[in-house]
Formats: structure tokens, sequence, C-alpha cells
């Protein structure tokens, strides 16, 4: 699932194959974009920002994506067989005489003036692995609205940017808060950016996501999909349930209810 760490792997990914090389191969398969011709410029970086990355290009464009839930770019060295999936997922083609990213299932993807980036990532919070990161407005902008429950607050992206499903219920259950609780019910929540930003932080080079002590494979979240499953502090099954909506979706949480006490609403 992309969440912030995911996205700043694959920015530094797309950004080691494309910085400072020449476009001979741009292919974006979106309507708006079908006629749109990149080769020849050179692509200057690609950066990420909160769940969003940034592909700057000469001329002053800027190439906007959003993984979302289901999308991913992919890298391929010359004459390497293309694996991420069948061509009519492709949505993206970027390539130079070295190296060729594929982006499939692109929910979002846009073409900008590089001025205007804040058209697409201007709402944003501080970014948790961005130079910007900011933890005493990212405090500020979640304490905003005491209110509201836990959960949604932390998918907000503006108030942190770069927290998912994944790390919004391992926060939780790490401040020992229920998820549909109130912001305002949070012991510490300085403590709880402080966390975020650890977490992270020593994810982003990851490719399996850890939140426990543990790097073995059914051991390295505390609740995240582990519904039906003992808490591994006080052996309480994990629960999971509906919360939302945060942009227009409910996303599945997931709680200890003896760690983090609590019910969700009924509707």
């Amino acid at each position: 699932m992309p969440e912030g760490d995911t996205v700043h792997r694959a920015a530094h990914q797309l950004n080691e194959a494309l910085a400072g090389r020449v476009l001979t191969r741009s292919d974006l398969r979106v309507p708006k974009l079908a006629t749109v011709d990149l080769t020849g410029r050179t692509v200057r970086e690609v950066l990420p920002r909160g769940k969003h990355l940034l592909t700057r290009i000469e001329g002053g464009l800027t190439l906007h994506s959003h993984l979302r839930m289901d999308g991913v770019w992919r890298v391929y060295a010359e004459g390497e067989r293309w694996r991420g999936g069948p061509g009519h997922q492709i949505r993206a083609i970027l390539g130079n005489a070295e190296q060729t990213a594929v982006g499939y299932r692109l929910p979002v993807l846009e073409l900008l003036r590089t001025d205007e980036e804040d058209k697409a990532v201007g709402h944003l919070g501080p970014d948790l692995l961005g130079p910007d990161w900011d933890a005493a407005e990212a405090l500020r902008r979640l304490l905003a609205d005491p209110g509201r429950p836990l959960g949604e607050a932390l998918l907000d992206q503006r108030n942190l940017a770069g927290i998912g499903n994944v790390y919004k219920s391992e926060l939780c259950f790490l401040v020992q808060t229920n998820p549909f609780a109130p912001v305002s019910a949070v012991e510490d929540p300085r403590r709880l950016v402080d966390l975020a930003k650890k977490l992270l932080e020593a994810n982003k080079d990851r490719v399996a996501r850890v939140t426990t002590p543990s790097t073995r494979p059914e051991r390295r979240l505390w609740v995240y999909g582990r519904a039906g499953q003992p808490c591994f502090r006080c052996r309480t099954l994990v629960r999971d349930g509906e919360q939302g909506p945060v942009a227009g979706q409910e996303r599945v949480t997931y709680w200890c209810p003896n760690c983090q006490p609590g019910q969700p609403p009924t509707n």
C-alpha cells in the first residue's frame, strides 16, 4: 500500500533513472495528455511530496502523479522485460537511452507548470519525509480540530503529509488511543507527531515496513491487517472496522480493544 515511505523510495528510484538525462521516449496514456510529447527534454529531478510525485522537466514543466491505492512506477533497464502489469494498465512511459520508467494504474497524472505545483500539492501539511518538515506546524494542524476522530485526522494530508492507512492504525496503537476517539484523547500529541516522523524515517529505505521490534514477517506490524489475531501485548483479538470518510472514502482501521478501549460509532 503506497504511503509516504513508499513514495519516497519511488521518487529516489525514478530520480536515479531519469534525472539529468534526455528523454528519448514519452508516452502519456491519459486522454488530456495523449498529444503531449516530452522527448528531447531533460528530466531535472523527481521529488516526493507526501504521497505525490513531482517529475520536473526542462522547460518549466512538472509531471504530477499520485499512486493512491494501486498505482506504481517501475524502472526497467534497456531490453528488460516489463513486469508491472498488462499493457492496458500503463498510464505513463518516460525513457532515456539507458532506462525506462513505466507508470501503472496511476489514478492521477497531469502536466503542470513547475511554478504552479502548488495547485496540486499546496494544500498539504508538513511532509514527514520532506525538507520542509515542521513538527510544531504539524502539531498545530492536528490539534486545530480536537473533536475529530484521531484516525481521520491522521489520514488528512492537510495535517501531516505521508500517513496512510497502515501508519494510521499503527500510530493509534502505539499511543494507546482508539482510532475513533477524538484527537483530544491523545495523552501526549507531541509524542504522536514525533513517532510518525520516526516510523517513516525508519522505513523509508525498507521494502518491508516494520513498526514493532521484530523483523519477522508475521510480527512486523502491531495491528494493521491482523483482525482476529491476538494482540502482541495483551493477547486480546485485534478488531477492524470502517472509518471515514477521508477524501471522500472510508478506510479500514485496526485496533486492540483492550490496549485501545473504545467503540466505533454506530450509524
